[in-house]
């Protein structure tokens, strides 16, 4: 109930905020005009459900950001990064596989010593979804974390999102250009 009364009062400075913020623009890669320049879409979506019910008012600065991508890296942050990158929380690191066969238990070895676990491990597999061997699922399973596999666009949206919430996520990034 408590829940319900913060969102209900919440409710109205999120509408007035949002009916007076501008418009979020990324500042452009070296070429926008290029066409492997891409945008994630945006999570502030004037008046979308999503805005409605998200109750958090300043995500810190210094929180891990996915702002653009394409086919060789991506932009966290402001920062262009060239190659795979593995996140866990708010840190970022440059991640050795470079296909998605390269993804096994030994390259994801560092989530047998961190702490806390995530709670969630998204695989950006590049431009398309791959199924990913059993051997590897039962790894992270078996390290406590569920699994979510998809194109590396989508991950890095899905872990903007999961990681705004405060929730302890983690993502194994393929550049989005890699297709198999």
């Amino acid at each position: 109930m408590a829940v319900r009364q913060r969102a209900v009062t919440a409710l109205p400075n999120l509408i007035r905020t949002l009916r007076n913020e501008q418009p979020f623009k990324l500042k452009p890669h070296h070429n926008p005009n290029h066409p492997n320049h891409n945008s994630l879409p945006s999570l502030r979506r004037a008046f979308s459900l999503y805005d409605q019910i998200n109750l958090i008012d300043n995500v810190p600065e210094d929180q891990l950001r996915f702002q653009g991508f394409n086919d060789t890296g991506f932009t966290v942050n402001g920062t262009e990064y060239e190659g795979s990158l593995l996140c866990v929380g708010n840190l970022i690191m440059s991640w050795k596989p470079k296909k998605f066969s390269e993804i096994t238990a030994d390259s994801l070895s560092l989530f047998q010593i961190v702490r806390p676990i995530p709670e969630i491990l998204i695989i950006g597999c590049g431009r398309n979804i791959q199924h990913v061997d059993p051997e590897l699922r039962r790894f992270i399973r078996a390290t406590g974390m569920k699994l979510e596999a998809v194109d590396s666009r989508n991950a890095a949206s899905t872990y903007n999102i999961l990681n705004e919430e405060g929730r302890i996520v983690a993502a194994a990034l393929l550049p989005y250009g890699v297709s198999s």
